[in-house]
């Protein structure tokens, strides 16, 4: 059964992978990996091309300039 953190991850990875598929960008893996013991939960963004972290780049730098 997911803990809150787990849902709260996942919930996170849902959006930011929605927020980046609207801005043509798509990441190979996404994934949440929790640990339990010491209570949290992690968004794995995995490894992305070069070409991928520079639109990736230019999309949050945009969004920094407003």
């Amino acid at each position: 059964m997911p803990t809150s953190k787990s849902q709260e991850a996942l919930a996170a990875r849902d959006a930011l992978a929605a927020a980046l598929t609207a801005a043509g960008i798509q990441l190979p893996a996404m994934d949440v990996r929790t640990h339990a013991a010491a209570g949290y939960a992690l968004i794995h963004l995995g490894v992305c091309s070069a070409p991928v972290a520079r639109a990736l780049a230019a999309v949050i730098a945009r969004g920094a300039a407003r």
